[in-house]
């Protein structure tokens, strides 16, 4: 038996009264954990083992099957997030995103990059910004990290221009060709974002022009390259078409 912190980044109803939950925890990447009769109304489980429970697990550990679920003690309740239907929309996103991209890459920063970013979303802070700054870092997991020192094109690192997924990150003045301009604010965020320590964030001032540039361009350079297809983007992209 051992204990792990973790968040449930996932769940399957097992047989009538269980429920299977995908935890991914600090120090073990991601694993399954059967909880036996968590479905049942009179469950200690039952409030437990949902999407976005913080905790540390007491678990009988299986390395690479099911582990089995004894106990559950929760570090953050996610008490704000969890009242707030826009927050929860976010927050249910990156946990799917997470899954994905563990999936393909086992660094232990996964996990940390996630947790700091739910912290401040539950602090209060911009749930948009904070979704594209863990979407920027995660591209490096991802193994397709946009140039964002330099031109993506021609390598030069002055008279940068514009932001193109298509062209892999920064376009010069010289290489452009006609792809739409982005402000120089946005071109200066954007390489912030990706060098930010997410849990040392104590201020988010920025306009929504530039907040749209962002993320247009991590939603394009998502769909083009990183392979991922997740439900819950749908839906934050429609929420986002609502809010501007």
């Amino acid at each position: 038996m051992i204990e792990v912190e973790g968040i449930i980044v996932s769940t399957t109803n097992y047989s009538e009264t269980s429920k299977i939950i995908n935890v991914l925890t600090k120090d073990y990447g991601l694993i399954g954990i059967m909880a036996k009769g968590a479905r049942r109304l009179k469950s200690p489980f039952r409030s437990f083992t949902s999407n976005l429970t913080y905790a540390n697990f007491m678990i009988y550990y299986k390395e690479d099957k099911l582990s089995t679920l004894t106990e559950v003690n929760v570090i953050n309740h996610f008490k704000n997030i969890k009242s707030d239907i826009n927050k929860i929309s976010f927050s249910t996103y990156l946990l799917e995103l997470a899954e994905g991209v563990i999936r393909q890459n086992s660094s232990p920063k996964i996990y940390e990059l996630l947790i700091n970013t739910l912290l401040k979303i539950e602090e209060g802070y911009d749930p948009l910004i904070l979704m594209n700054i863990l979407e920027l870092k995660y591209l490096d997991y991802l193994g397709i990290t946009p140039v964002i020192d330099r031109c993506a094109v021609c390598g030069k690192k002055t008279n940068i221009v514009t932001l193109s997924s298509y062209r892999g990150g920064y376009v010069c003045q010289r290489c452009y060709k006609g792809e739409v301009k982005v402000s120089a604010k946005t071109i200066k965020l954007i390489r912030m974002f990706y060098y930010v320590d997410i849990s040392k964030i104590s201020k988010i001032d920025i306009s929504a022009k530039v907040k749209l540039e962002i993320n247009k361009f991590l939603d394009d350079y998502y769909d083009r390259y990183a392979g991922l297809y997740l439900k819950s983007k749908k839906f934050i992209k429609d929420l986002n078409k609502l809010n501007t």
